[in-house]
């Protein structure tokens, strides 16, 4: 079955978006220190080394989906939505785990957004 050319253009754009990350995502690793130094996995902030030596993984997850949304693999919408709800959950957990967070109260609403995107990857994968 091919795709409507809605669903091309919606693909080629989160393409594009994952791709752009990537280049954010390096630069902004590589070039401010005061960024450099801190990661956030799973709502826990690493710090020193241990960000140092996980950014890349960070870059690495928004390359492989710019790569899978480009060739138009069908698992990277539901690959895609799953990211997007760790990510929510991590906002929770971040909001209040961390002392720059703004409580579980502003992490949920973050979650709650975060969620309805990732709800909306799903339906975008059957257009």
């Amino acid at each position: 079955m091919s795709e409507s050319p809605r669903a091309e253009r919606a693909r080629k754009l989160l393409a594009l978006l994952c791709a752009a990350t990537v280049v954010f995502l390096a630069a902004r690793d590589l070039l401010l220190p005061e960024i450099r130094d801190v990661e956030v996995w799973l709502g826990f902030e690493l710090r020193g080394r241990a960000a140092l030596l996980t950014a890349p993984l960070h870059w690495a997850i928004f390359a492989f989906g710019a790569v899978a949304f480009w060739r138009a693999k069908p698992w990277i919408w539901p690959a895609a939505a799953g990211y997007v709800l760790y990510v929510a959950v991590s906002h929770l957990i971040w909001s209040e785990a961390s002392p720059n967070g703004r409580g579980w109260p502003a992490g949920l609403v973050q979650a709650a957004a975060l969620s309805l995107l990732a709800a909306l990857l799903l339906r975008m994968r059957r257009l």
